[in-house]
């Protein structure tokens, strides 16, 4: 991420006036002792690293000094984010250590810089925010929100000078931008900084579209600003006569916000009147607040039609992201819709330092706020079973967000994304009281899960003791928490039917005296047009697929392929005899080679090729060498042998115990859960004490299919092991295979 090289006498120069100006901000705000700790904090950082410099060629202390300053300026953090803004560069350098800052600075700073430099190793390693990395990440901004923003500054820093980057430089930090850091800053209430993110995003992927709207802004200008001035002179000469301390101005519109009125009205630019907003900023002592509010709303509806339905109320609810405001769109002049926001200037900090705000204003109910968005995304890392593309979609759903304020029947209020549903709010108090909900009864009448709540309806959730989840929820529910619980929910159900199906499908081959083995299984799946065995399993226990028709399929399937194995009857003998009573011919000799643990006069090796156990039945081979080889009585290569090298061929038993372990591998196959894996490596290495020798998994659409080699000391250990294998959760078939 960083080279080295020297330093220009330009680049001194600018080194110097960051340092003064970022001196200069801090200067009016914070004690001499905080002064000194971050004085001290700049010299570590110019001291260790002066010639450091980011991909973009950018000396690294340039744009530390200058995040310091977005961190303070437009934030509003402390000395504390602002010396970790500083030190970070060093730690993931490793140009100085955490406990170092720590012992220098305090706990809390070596926690924040510890999760900074953890954002910067995912960086290094050329992370996609598609991956799983990227849980890991949001992990590290849930350990303090501070990490968040102080991130956030430092994305704001590298998109105004993203011309700096190459082309793929500049298309890839703007998707990371536009996809994960303007949402998270707007749930941060951080909107002034939101929307220059979308903005400069605008501005480097889609150019053109980006320089029209601002030419078209700029040749409007005059035309605007004479409109606002006309629209504003009346209302400051009321305001005024009430005796009210106030600043008001108007606001252009953000061309990405233009441009996305463009699309969705699908008009021209001149066609989109509503431009700008006006907003009144009041001078108010905090006990006064509301009423002050309240009071120029009354004197703008006075002045100007209203349009009812465009009234928002913020400060009597704020927003989950601390935000307050009163909103009303009003008609003005030559009758155009003009949208007006009233507001103290306690809340027009908030709504512009968003939730950062807190540290100035504690108590408030934006920090309250910034604890349930903390919140929030620790709800949705609790899902590990979420795939990396769905746990970001998860994450996104409480980014943009417009809310809904409902009522329990005892008056408790809860808080909700706009288009939350009944099933939405009984997830919201429980999961058990969403998997049984069905329906409810808001404002003393019945509706169904699927009811839109609106803004101050009283909810009373209906549950059955029979009701269960089911797949089409999912097109119901729009809150990340009920998606995660629900998609928990059916996964645990389809492993029920899975297993229900599984059992009443060995029982049915059982009764039929037949077995089902791996290849019938997949045969079987595939025959029957199903994706994978889970789902073969759960059709059958749904009775979407007729059992008695499977069981003879699979039936029919062992015996053509046991009739396959079979060799051609030799001399008069029934070909089923051949191997399950005598593979070893009548002159093969009178002796029988023993196999045990005293025999060491005669030179043999088991054949790899179906690697006998104790306990096998089996036969010996004369190789060309001399030496025996033990292969076992069903050897796949053993028909071969009696037909062409019959003479060669031995009898041969165990006798006693060998005292030896032998190599066995068996095939293992069931659902791609998390954890399945463990459990069999914890079963043979833990419970029944044995050798792993390795272990091996594929994982394909929801199933896994696996080779686990072990070491056992007979085939009746060797059965045992195979028993308990299928008894863990998710396995659907174990098998003994030749090779290893």
């Amino acid at each position: 991420m960083k080279q080295y090289a020297s330093i220009t006498a330009e680049e001194r120069l600018d080194i110097v006036r960051e340092y003064r100006q970022l001196l200069k901000s801090i200067y009016d705000l914070f004690t001499l002792e905080e002064i000194r700790q971050v004085r001290k904090a700049i010299e570590m950082a110019m001291g260790q690293h002066p010639v450091m410099r980011r991909a973009s060629g950018e000396l690294s202390i340039v744009h530390s000094l200058e995040v310091a300053k977005l961190v303070i300026d437009e934030i509003g953090l402390g000395k504390t984010s602002i010396i970790c803004t500083l030190l970070y560069d060093l730690v993931e350098a490793s140009l100085i250590k955490v406990d170092q800052i720590e012992q220098l600075f305090g706990k809390q700073e070596g926690v924040i810089v510890e999760g900074l430099a953890k954002v910067a190793e995912l960086y290094s390693k050329n992370t996609s925010i598609e991956t799983e990395n990227f849980r890991k990440l949001l992990l590290t901004f849930a350990q303090d929100l501070r990490v968040v923003l102080i991130i956030i500054a430092d994305r704001l820093r590298t998109m105004r000078n993203l011309q700096r980057y190459d082309l793929e430089s500049q298309q890839k930090i703007s998707a990371e931008v536009s996809y994960l850091y303007a949402p998270m800053a707007h749930r941060l209430g951080l909107y002034t900084i939101k929307s220059e993110l979308e903005d400069l995003v605008m501005k480097f992927t889609n150019r053109e579209m980006y320089k029209f709207i601002a030419q078209k802004l700029n040749e409007t200008k005059r035309a605007r600003d004479k409109y606002i001035a006309e629209f504003i002179a009346p209302l400051e000469q009321e305001l005024k006569s009430h005796g009210l301390k106030f600043d008001i101005k108007g606001r252009t519109k953000t061309i990405h916000s233009i441009h996305n009125k463009m699309k969705q009205q699908n008009g021209a630019f001149e066609k989109i009147y509503d431009l700008f907003a006006i907003r009144v900023i009041l001078d108010s002592e905090l006990k006064e607040e509301k009423a002050d509010c309240w009071k120029v709303y009354s004197i703008v509806t006075d002045k100007y039609q209203p349009n009812p339905s465009r009234m928002r109320d913020w400060i009597s609810i704020p927003k989950s992201n601390g935000y307050e405001s009163l909103h009303t769109t009003v008609l003005g002049p030559e009758g155009k819709w003009v949208e007006v926001q009233i507001r103290t200037r306690r809340m027009d900090e908030v709504a512009e330092k968003g939730l950062a705000a807190h540290w100035k204003y504690k108590g408030g109910k934006s920090e309250r706020g910034m604890d349930q968005w903390l919140s929030g995304i620790r709800e949705i890392l609790e899902n590990p079973e979420a795939n990396a593309i769905d746990f970001m979609d998860d994450f996104k759903l409480n980014l943009y967000d417009e809310e809904v304020f409902v009522f329990t029947p005892k008056g408790e209020l809860r808080r909700l994304p706009k288009g939350a549903t009944v099933l939405d709010f009984a997830f919201e108090i429980h999961s058990n009281i969403g998997k049984k909900c069905v329906g409810a009864i808001v404002n003393q009448r019945n509706v169904p899960i699927k009811y839109a709540l609106k803004n101050g309806d009283t909810v009373e959730i209906l549950t059955a003791v029979n009701q269960q989840p089911k797949k089409d929820w999912l097109n119901i529910v729009v809150t990340s928490k009920a998606k995660g619980k629900l998609k928990q929910a059916l996964k645990e159900i389809e492993y029920k039917d899975a297993e229900i199906g599984k059992e009443l499908l060995e029982r049915r081959l059982k009764n039929a005296k037949s077995e089902l083995t791996d290849n019938a299984l997949h045969q079987a799946v595939r025959y029957f047009k199903c994706k994978t065995i889970h789902d073969f399993y759960c059709d059958i226990a749904a009775q979407r697929l007729d059992i008695l028709a499977v069981r003879d399929y699979i039936a029919d399937y062992e015996k053509r392929e046991h009739e396959k194995s079979l060799p051609e009857s030799p001399g008069g003998r029934s070909a089923e005899n051949f191997v399950a009573q005598n593979i070893v011919p009548d002159h093969a000799g009178s002796e029988i080679l023993t196999i045990d643990k005293n025999l060491s006069n005669v030179d043999y090796k088991l054949s790899k090729c179906c690697n006998p156990i104790y306990g096998d039945e089996i036969f010996g081979f004369v190789s060309v060498s001399g030496g025996i080889k033990i292969h076992r009585v069903d050897c796949p290569n053993a028909r071969d042998m009696y037909n062409k090298f019959g003479y060669r061929i031995v009898k041969a038993q165990w006798t006693g115990s060998t005292g030896t372990d032998f190599q066995a591998t068996l095939k293992v196959t069931g659902n791609d859960d998390i954890g399945i894996v463990s459990n069999v490596s914890l079963l043979i290495t833990k419970e029944m004490k044995l050798k792993l020798r390795s272990i091996t998994i594929d994982s394909q659409e929801g199933t896994f299919e696996g080779t686990v080699s072990v070491f056992v000391n007979s085939t009746s250990l060797l059965q045992t092991l195979i028993k308990r294998i299928k008894n863990v959760k998710g396995v659907y078939s174990v098998s003994r295979i030749d090779r290893v």
